[in-house]
């Protein structure tokens, strides 16, 4: 239900859907679909009326409508897996300009946080902000001891704005599902609560200050990054205050090479930093527009230019799932694999089981081909994505939110590289951080390295695996685990079933072989170098892996 504060604010957005040319929109609704007619009888359709693209036109209303819609738009832009790519592409010009509020505001808003007036921490404190945005602005000043900080504060009664427009658009949202076809299908209210944690998180400072304290302990021994330090003593919910930094904007170019700074190199670089992020440490920064990213030139020669990240709010991780998935993915489209590119979405669970192999990899080799036989420089990994969530459709792709994030920031990465060095390479860039990272998660020295830091673990649930293991074969035999299929052959899926039973037979073998290899190799103490063990260890390990291998390969 629609209160009053909501039916004045839905009258206010009808007027500017009008003056942009979308009243055919409110009379396409099913609740005004019998009475469209009445659309030709208002003042404003007597004559016939020009208008830009539908895209610039959606641009213009949500800029028209204040700043929480056009960071709404933001947000939408980076779900192009639901939009048209021209609304997309144009929502993506959306800028944040904001006008400031006033800087006594913020001094009131600053000493209410920190209890005291603000000359008690800070010698100066300019009212004049330095940027101003739709959720906080940022001022100048210094502390006690002579350190340059910024103040970002939270705009006042920002929260209660914030919670009536996203209470309307959930109304909307539920309006469209309910009446409209593609309402059900695209989910609305999902977008909207996406947005809804996105702009909650942004309004938690602490939470931010949290986000640059991770990042800047995850690169603290990097020469190529840096990230201000945060001063957590005067940081509160409503404010946040950090080291003050000097860098030239990344997107003034003809500065940087004025500078000395090696363009081809630094844009390298971003994108291993980048993938580093998301592979090493499973946490990025997910807003990296050229706003937020500063460069400082070499401080001597043969010293790497160092780039500097502002603006915590929006930060993205991944699981340790999506990361293998996601880099085997990367790794096997690099090669042309598209086969093996099929079957991993598969395997991962972002397509429906029963969707067939070959058709999907049929749907990817056509969307990357055409691309990988252009010289590397006109390959738009962003344009490639794109394609791929669009003909993902087709197949029921579950869009991960996590992953949406991903794809928008590295088509933002890909721009700021491209523009630093316009032949960038992307995918050779990317190469060495996905294949450290596959070499590091994936084989036998890692294997060895993980049974080795849980053995205490294994060693407490050791005694317990024969017994769950012949509870489990037991239940087999008894018939009381049943598989449930659609599939019409059942002989042969009794076969493959009995064929499974002895496999998982062979490998619980062979794992608890291991398991006790790697409990000799922790009571033998020492440094626990594979070198230097017992020889039992190696017996039990050699045959534990033999197990498993012929569990694995035999039939």
């Amino acid at each position: 239900m629609i209160g009053p504060g909501q039916f004045f604010r839905v009258w206010a957005i009808q007027r500017i859907l009008i003056r942009h040319g979308f009243d055919e929109l409110l009379f396409a609704t099913p609740l005004l679909r019998s009475v469209s007619f009445l659309r030709y009888l208002l003042p404003w359709n007597w004559r016939q009326r020009r208008y830009g693209p539908r895209a610039e036109r959606i641009r213009a209303v949500l800029e028209e409508l204040g700043p929480i819609f056009v960071k709404f738009g933001q947000i939408l832009s980076t779900r192009r897996d639901l939009l048209p790519e021209d609304i997309a592409e144009e929502l993506s010009k959306l800028q944040d300009r904001v006008p400031p509020f006033p800087g006594s505001e913020a001094r009131a808003i600053i000493e209410r946080a920190l209890g005291q007036p603000i000359a008690r921490h800070f010698l100066e404190f300019d009212e004049q902000p330095l940027a101003s945005a739709s959720i906080a602005q940022v001022h100048g000043a210094t502390l006690q001891d002579g350190a340059r900080v910024v103040i970002k504060v939270v705009r006042p009664n920002i929260r209660r704005v914030i919670q009536r427009d996203i209470a309307l658009r959930y109304t909307l949202a539920a309006l469209a599902e309910r009446y409209s076809e593609d309402g059900r299908r695209l989910k609305p209210s999902r977008v909207v609560g996406e947005f809804e944690k996105t702009i909650l998180d942004e309004l938690d400072l602490q939470r931010e200050a949290a986000n640059a304290s991770q990042l800047k302990r995850n690169f603290r021994d990097s020469k190529r990054i840096y990230v201000p330090e945060i001063v957590w003593d005067l940081t509160r919910r409503d404010i946040l205050v950090m080291e003050r930094i000097d860098g030239i904007p990344v997107s003034q170019v003809e500065q940087l090479r004025a500078a000395g700074v090696d363009l081809p190199e630094l844009a390298a670089a971003g994108v291993d930093i980048f993938f580093t992020q998301v592979f090493r440490d499973h946490f990025f920064h997910a807003d990296m527009h050229p706003g937020n990213l500063f460069v400082r030139p070499p401080a001597a020669s043969g010293d790497p230019a160092c780039f500097v990240v502002v603006d915590f709010g929006i930060m993205g991780s991944l699981s340790e799932f999506d990361q293998r998935y996601l880099a085997q993915n990367f790794t096997a489209l690099l090669d042309r694999d598209y086969r093996r590119v099929a079957e991993l979405h598969v395997e991962s669970g972002w397509v429906p089981p029963e969707t067939r192999v070959d058709e999907l990899e049929f749907a990817i080799r056509t969307v990357c081909e055409p691309m990988f036989d252009r010289p590397i420089k006109e390959v738009s990994v962003g344009r490639l994505l794109l394609r791929l969530l669009h003909t993902a459709q087709r197949f029921h792709v579950a869009i991960l939110p996590q992953l949406v994030l991903l794809q928008k920031t590295l088509v933002n990465v890909e721009g700021i590289g491209r523009e630093l060095h316009p032949d960038l390479d992307l995918w050779g860039a990317a190469r060495p951080s996905l294949e450290r990272w596959l070499h590091e998660r994936v084989g036998l020295k890692p294997l060895l390295k993980s049974l080795k830091i849980n053995a205490q673990v294994f060693a407490n649930r050791l005694p317990e695996l024969p017994g769950l293991a012949l509870a489990t074969l037991d239940r087999l035999n008894a018939g009381q685990l049943r598989v449930e299929t659609h599939d019409a052959q059942q002989a042969a899926l009794r076969t493959e079933i009995r064929r499974l039973h002895r496999r998982l037979a062979l490998t619980i073998l062979g794992v608890g072989l291991l398991l006790g290899a790697t409990v000799l190799l922790g009571m033998a103490g020492g440094d626990g170098a594979l070198g230097t063990a017992p020889f039992s260890v190696w017996l039990l390990g050699g045959l534990g892996l033999a197990v498993i291998a012929g569990s694995v390969l035999g039939d």
